[in-house]
């Protein structure tokens, strides 16, 4: 017994420099990513992974607020290497975790239910950005592919930098709750008059588009005041939240994702990419999908 406490003693110190250290991963990170005083990085307590032999340690770096980031890293048992990255399961299909996350429901929908390419783009009305890569989408998809591709829109407003998104994307839920097809449309003019709009004028400008396109001024009016739709837009907040969105636009073709503004050469050859994919290996229809489901037909363009 003495023997064994005698070598306890011995290798002690040298195990306690060797097991993992919240604050000193904090500060090895901090300074790997040249990360600023103002941001926060937080490790969580490692827990065991997917990847036999690692620990999982996510760190989130903050700015306090509404802006997270939240990234894996696998973490050595003896706490002394980590590997920043993904792992990933070569009996699955490679998005399969992004996939469980994306859902079409309550949202704004072009492009046929059958259609082999989905594409979730998470924006911001008021960003420059998403305005570019939304004419991209719109003059490009609905020619191109009019039936290999839907586009599923999804709301991330970024308040804190931008004013009147979250407004802006309350009104459009309001709009597509009452007439799918109209959506599109408020869609098309609200990047349009991107560069017109203000915090202050938003509503009558909104009211403005509304009384020319005969949507009902009065009940939009009454659905932007009481805020019906903000449990919508919130919802997907939180989806894009759960798939680590920290920018946008942001665009998950498949699954695939796809930041900041995209070319529509190089869309294009990921889309048919995806294409040939699916035309190589075809997924049988799940039963609840088989039958039967009927839409407005919502056009891609103006």
């Amino acid at each position: 017994m003495q023997r064994i406490l005698a070598l306890f003693l011995i290798l002690a110190p040298a195990f306690a420099q060797t097991v993992f250290n919240k604050q000193k991963m904090e500060a090895y990170i901090r300074h790997q990513f040249m990360l600023p005083p103002t941001l926060k990085v937080i490790a969580s307590d490692p827990r065991p992974s997917d990847v036999p032999g690692l620990l999982l340690v996510e760190v989130t770096v903050t700015d306090g607020a509404a802006t997270n980031q939240k990234v894996p890293f696998y973490v050595a048992q003896d706490g002394s290497k980590f590997i920043q990255g993904k792992s990933f399961d070569i009996r699955e299909a490679p998005f399969t975790e992004e996939l469980k996350h994306l859902k079409p429901d309550g949202a704004a929908i072009a492009g046929p239910a059958s259609a082999p390419v989905s594409i979730y783009v998470f924006s911001d009305f008021q960003c420059q950005f998403c305005k570019e890569e939304a004419k991209v989408l719109r003059a490009n998809l609905g020619t191109a592919y009019p039936k290999q591709v839907r586009l599923i829109f999804k709301d991330f407003p970024l308040e804190q930098i931008h004013p009147w998104a979250m407004a802006a994307s309350i009104a459009g839920r309001c709009i597509a709750n009452m007439n799918g097809e109209n959506f599109w449309r408020y869609h098309d003019w609200i990047f349009d008059q991107q560069a017109n709009l203000t915090a202050e004028n938003l509503k009558p400008k909104i009211t403005e588009f509304a009384n020319s396109t005969g949507i009902d001024s009065m009940m939009l009016g009454q659905c932007m005041d009481t805020k019906a739709t903000a449990k919508e837009v919130a919802q997907s907040m939180a989806e894009a939240r759960a798939l680590n969105v920290d920018r946008t636009p942001t665009l998950f073709l498949n699954g695939r994702r796809i930041t900041g503004n995209v070319p529509w050469e190089q869309l294009k050859g990921i889309i048919d990419y995806e294409i040939e994919h699916a035309r190589k290996n075809p997924v049988a229809p799940k039963k609840d999908e088989l039958c039967c489901e009927v839409k407005l037909p919502i056009p891609f363009a103006k």
